[in-house]
Parts: C-alpha cells; structure tokens; sequence
C-alpha cells in the first residue's frame, strides 16, 4: 500500500488525478447534503474552481517577485540559462492561464450570484447604497487590471526577454524591465485584492 502510495506521489499526474478524484467524490457529498445540483450548489463548484486558479495565479506572481526576480541577479552567469529556458517559460505557461481562469471563474460567480452588473459598476447602479457590491466591486476591477497585465504587458514582454520571440541585447533588456515593473504592480494590487475577495465573503456572506 505504501509503494502504491509513493509511486502515485512520485508522478504529478497521477498525483493530480488521484486528487481531482477524491475531491470529486467531495463534491458529490456536498451535493447529497444539498438535496442536488442546484444554484447555490453550483455557486460552491464555481467559488472552488475560482479559489483553486486564483491560488495558482497569485502563487506564482509571488514566486516571480519575492523569488525569482529578486534571486536572479545573485545567479551566476553561466546557470541563469537553467532558469530562463527552462523554469520561466513553463512557471509563465501556468501563470497566464491560471490568471485567465480565475477571472472568468470569478465572472461566473458573480454572475451565478446575481451581482454582475452592480459589482462591475462598483455599486453605482444601485446609488452606491449596497456597500458588499462596491467593495467586491473594487476587488473585482483590481482582478481585472491584474488580468491584463499579465496578457497585455507581462507576457508580451517576456517572450522577448526569454528570447522566444527574437529581440537584441537591448530590446530584452528593455522588455525584462517592463515585464518586471507589471508584474510588481501586479504584487503592489494584490493585497487590496485579497482583502476584498476574503472580507466580503465573511462579513456579507
């Protein structure tokens, strides 16, 4: 049982899909004690797939900033190849997807909870008179600039920066730092963001 265990954990797709399994499993429970399938039952699978994205997302915006990029200068020459060809890329491949998910998923939620339209006018369609819209709003349009950062700025720039996509000594340089200062911003928008993502649930429910 043991070896099964080991050889299962020893491959992450297996371990991936032994896990979505048992959270399945998890899921189904859920949805017994609900009664079935319904709108609040879906609000709990879209607030979980959202959760999941958005905790690989901001993982991998922190292990840029507080990481890697702050790690890199202090890498010798001769290994920073290791990391730029190999780590990057795939860490970027995770990062933009996982922030394209957790923005829609985020937009399902809010849509699946009926307040779509009030979060995404900050509370302004309702005179501003339901505070949890105007801060999940804020929270919401944070998320969103944080978004299009990554497709628009960050990645665009570290194709060039990684040398996928030609560029000079000059341009990459270039296109590092602006890359680097996006996804800072990216850190310095976070927080806010969290703080409404977690308080609004808490305190409105």
């Amino acid at each position: 049982m043991t070896k099964i265990f080991t050889n299962m954990l020893s491959n992450l797709r297996n371990t991936v899909i032994v896990s979505s399994v048992f959270a399945l499993i998890m899921m189904g429970g859920y949805m017994q004690h609900n009664g079935g399938p319904d709108a609040i039952f879906f609000q709990g699978v879209f607030r979980f797939l959202h959760v999941l994205f958005g905790i690989m997302w901001i993982g991998l915006l922190y292990y840029f900033n507080f990481v890697q990029i702050r790690k890199m200068p202090e890498i010798p020459a001769e290994l920073k190849p290791a990391v730029s060809k190999y780590i990057a890329p795939e860490a970027l491949f995770w990062f933009r997807w996982a922030a394209l998910f957790t923005w829609v998923m985020g937009v399902v939620l809010a849509y699946n909870r009926g307040y779509l339209l009030q979060a995404f006018s900050v509370g302004a369609t309702e005179g501003f008179s339901v505070p949890q819209h105007t801060f999940i709003g804020v929270g919401m349009w944070l998320a969103t600039i944080m978004f299009f950062n990554v497709w628009v700025f960050i990645w665009p720039n570290q194709k060039i920066a990684l040398g996928i996509v030609d560029g000079d000594a000059d341009a990459k340089a270039k296109a590092g730092r602006t890359a680097m200062l996006f996804s800072r911003f990216n850190t310095f928008l976070s927080l806010p963001m969290l703080v409404t993502m977690a308080m609004n649930q808490t305190l409105f429910g």
